[in-house]
C-alpha cells in the first residue's frame, strides 16, 4: 500500500532535537561528567551497530531453501507455500520460530486461562517466545509496509490460532510447521525434537529464494539474547539501574 501524508523535512527535524547544552534537575557535576563518557560510549556503539548492520546486509547470497515448504494458515487453516509468504514487491521474509510446545525442561507457569491452560504443561508454548511475539504483533502493522514477516510454530493450527486468540495477536501472521522439516532443516529442532527460538531471515530475487541471515549467536553463546533486536522488554529493563535480573525465571505467562 502507498505511505498516507507526506514525508517529514528531516534536516528540520535534526534542528528541532539537536541540544548540546541539555541538563536535568538536581544532577551533579559527577553526574553530568559520568554521562557525558557514556554519551561518547553510546555514540561509538551506535556507529558499530551500523557498521554490523551494513555487513549483514552485504553478506553473499546464501544457500536455495531446500524446497518450497507447505505450512499451515493458523487463522484460516489453509495450506501455504514457502513462495507464496513474499508479498509482491517485498523480496525480504523475516521468520520467528517460536517454540510451540516449549522446552520439556521448562517450570515456568503456564497459560492462566483459556483453552491453552488446558493443555499438560510440556504442550504449552514457551512464555519468552510469547513474550517476542507480543511485542512482533504491535510493530507488524508497520513492518508489513516494507516486508514480509511470520511467526512459525511446530503445533497444530488450530492451537496455535486459539493461543493467538487468547493473547489477543491479530497483525501477526502465524503458521504450523507441523507437516514439513523446515524446523529441522534450519535449525529450528533438535534432533531429538526439542523447539528452539531461532530468527532467520530469507531473500528472494531472481534465481529463486536464498536463506539470508540467522540468529547464529544462539549456537554460540548458548543463550537466546542474538535475537535481542526483536524483544522490547530487554531493551527496556537495559536502560534501568536493575538490568535484566533473574532470565530463569523471567519472562513469564503469570506474575
Amino acid at each position: 500500500m502507498a505511505l498516507k501524508g507526506k514525508p517529514r523535512d528531516m534536516k528540520e527535524w535534526r534542528q528541532v532535537l539537536l541540544d548540546p547544552n541539555v541538563r536535568f534537575p538536581g544532577e551533579s557535576s559527577d553526574y553530568r561528567r559520568a554521562r557525558n563518557e557514556l554519551l561518547e560510549a553510546e555514540a561509538e556503539l551506535r556507529l558499530l551497530n551500523e557498521k554490523v548492520a551494513a555487513k549483514r546486509r552485504a553478506l553473499p547470497a546464501g544457500g536455495l531453501i531446500k524446497e518450497d515448504y507447505v505450512f499451515e494458515s493458523a487463522a484460516y487453516g489453509n495450506k501455504v507455500k514457502f513462495s507464496e509468504l513474499f508479498a509482491p514487491g517485498k523480496n525480504s521474509l523475516v521468520i520467528y520460530n517460536m517454540m510451540f510446545p516449549r522446552w520439556p525442561k521448562d517450570q515456568r507457569a503456564g497459560a492462566a486461562e483459556g483453552k491453552t491452560a488446558e493443555l499438560p504443561l510440556v504442550e504449552q508454548p514457551c512464555p519468552s517466545c510469547t513474550s517476542v511475539v507480543d511485542g512482533l504483533e504491535g510493530a507488524a502493522f508497520h513492518l508489513a509496509e516494507r516486508t514480509n514477516l511470520v511467526v512459525i510454530a511446530k503445533t497444530s493450527p488450530d492451537r496455535l490460532g486459539t493461543y493467538a486468540n487468547e493473547r489477543g495477536w491479530r497483525n501477526i501472521r502465524l503458521l504450523s510447521s507441523r507437516n514439513n522439516s523446515f524446523n529441522r532443516d534450519y535449525h529450528a529442532e533438535t534432533p531429538d525434537g526439542v523447539q528452539l527460538a531461532v530468527l532467520h531471515v530469507f531473500s528472494r530475487d531472481h534465481d529463486g529464494i536464498r536463506h539470508h541471515w540467522a540468529s547464529e549467536g544462539v549456537f554460540k553463546r548458548g543463550d537466546t539474547s542474538p535475537i535481542d533486536p526483536i524483544w522490547p522488554i530487554y531493551g527496556v529493563l537495559d536502560l534501568t539501574r536493575e538490568g535484566r535480573g533473574d532470565s530463569a525465571a523471567y519472562p513469564n505467562l503469570q506474575y
